[in-house]
């Protein structure tokens, strides 16, 4: 029997911050309304399930307009996990959450998202990371 192999090549064309923050979740969600402008609200939890290893709860916020997506992840895993590496990034698992930016953003806004950052007080470190870089970022398709 001949056998067809699928290869998928996604396209990763989204911004990614990761922060460290030493608040719960919906605290910091509610800081980055604040000072970002916009409407982070609380999604289902995502559920990955990997077969004989364990299951990774990861907690998500979402603001949706009509041309761009703001999702707020924490990236460590909500519920207990047996995993080894219980993380949504494992390779960048210093950062407590991941702000993930899909779609149009106003150029202007972008360069000025990194010193916004500095004036919301719940978040210690900010970094922008290239999806194109890490080791995991098929974990960041939804």
């Amino acid at each position: 029997m001949k056998t067809i192999c699928l290869d998928l090549d996604y396209d990763y064309d989204f911004e990614l911050f990761g922060l460290v923050s030493s608040s719960r979740e919906h605290k910091l969600a509610w800081a980055l309304n604040n000072y970002l402008r916009i409407r982070l609200v609380k999604q289902k939890d995502i559920y990955f399930d990997f077969l004989n290893k364990g299951r990774l709860v990861i907690s998500n916020y979402l603001h949706c307009t009509e041309c761009s997506t703001f999702r707020l992840l924490r990236n460590k895993s909500a519920d207990l996990s047996t995993l080894k590496k219980p993380f949504l990034a494992p390779d960048i698992k210093e950062y407590d959450y991941l702000l993930q930016i899909n779609g149009e953003v106003n150029d202007k806004w972008r360069q000025e998202l990194n010193s916004l950052f500095k004036f919301v007080p719940l978040v210690q470190y900010v970094k922008k990371f290239d999806p194109n870089t890490l080791k995991f970022k098929e974990n960041l398709m939804f």
